[in-house]
């Protein structure tokens, strides 16, 4: 009876070791598929035009209520007459170019210098105990102070306006692969080791890789602090020398008491630092995720 049962009883737990290797394998598969075009639109468009067309409305509720003067609420359809006229003379495209590539400049330039600050920083422990709490420091500094130092040293051109952005943006990044690469598991740290990735190459293939996460929300920060100090300083140091920016827009509109520009600058540099979010930062964001099976469509 023992040898007729034995290589059931096998069977069996073989089986059932298949079973329970199917289901982890399950578990641990995530779904990749690319969403539907028609899906996208639904969740990800609509939703943000349904309350762009709310915010308009109640904008022209106000402005019919007659809350307040024309001159300092006026209507939707008289800042859609300055887009008009800025198109028709052709400085529209021409106004928002000069600042989109100042802030990408200047923000590649702060992703040069705030990521080996940011290794530096986060693996060597004397440049952490000297330098990390002045990078901290530095981010909690409102950008706007930076511009009358620089406008002193550098004078009115783009070097000013570049070196505003630094100061504001590369703290931020710092800190944000500082925080990445504090949360990486030490295990992967001596897994590392153990193989033979120390030194640059540990940084390269291990360090780098787990800190990503942390990383890309430095990066975002980084941004939204590049184009906070570009406007700051485009706002102030108003030069013919310059160009005309948002910043600039914005500042001559008010001169002119001219609400309708105002508004105009404001929506631009709003749509501006949406679309950088949404066609840069928010596909690497879900890209990390997804690598990381944290991003599972249900």
């Amino acid at each position: 009876m023992a040898s007729t049962d034995t290589p059931a009883k096998a069977t069996g737990r073989n089986d059932d070791l298949a079973g329970l290797e199917a289901g982890l394998d399950a578990l641990d598969a995530v779904r990749v598929d690319r969403t539907p075009v028609s899906e996208v639109l639904v969740k990800k468009v609509l939703p943000p035009l349904i309350a762009v067309a709310l915010v308009i409305v109640a904008w022209q509720l106000l402005v019919w209520a007659e809350v307040t003067e024309d001159y300092k609420l006026p209507a939707p359809s008289a800042v859609w007459d300055s887009v008009a006229e800025m198109w028709l003379k052709g400085t529209l495209l021409e106004v928002v170019w000069t600042s989109v590539s100042r802030g990408l400049l200047g923000f590649l330039l702060a992703l040069a210098i705030g990521t080996p600050l940011g290794l530096l920083v986060a693996r060597v422990k004397f440049v952490r105990a000297a330098i990390g709490p002045i990078l901290s420091g530095l981010q909690s500094l409102p950008s706007v102070a930076w511009v009358p130092p620089a406008v002193i040293w550098l004078g009115l051109n783009d070097q000013m306006m570049f070196a505003v952005i630094l100061l504001g943006a590369v703290p931020s990044i710092a800190n944000g692969l500082v925080s990445g690469v504090d949360q990486v598991p030490p295990l992967f740290l001596r897994a590392g080791r153990t193989l033979g990735a120390t030194g640059l190459k540990g940084t390269w293939h291990i360090v780098l890789p787990a800190a990503l996460p942390g990383y890309v929300a430095g990066l975002k920060q980084g941004w939204a602090f590049s184009w906070r100090s570009l406007m700051a300083a485009e706002i102030i140091a108003s030069s013919p020398d310059l160009g005309l920016g948002l910043g600039q827009l914005l500042e001559n509109g008010r001169n002119n008491a001219d609400m309708p520009g105002v508004f105009l600058a404001i929506i631009l540099i709003l749509v501006v630092g949406i679309a950088i979010d949404l066609l840069i930062f928010s596909p690497l964001e879900r890209w990390v995720l997804r690598s990381r099976g944290l991003l599972v469509k249900s």
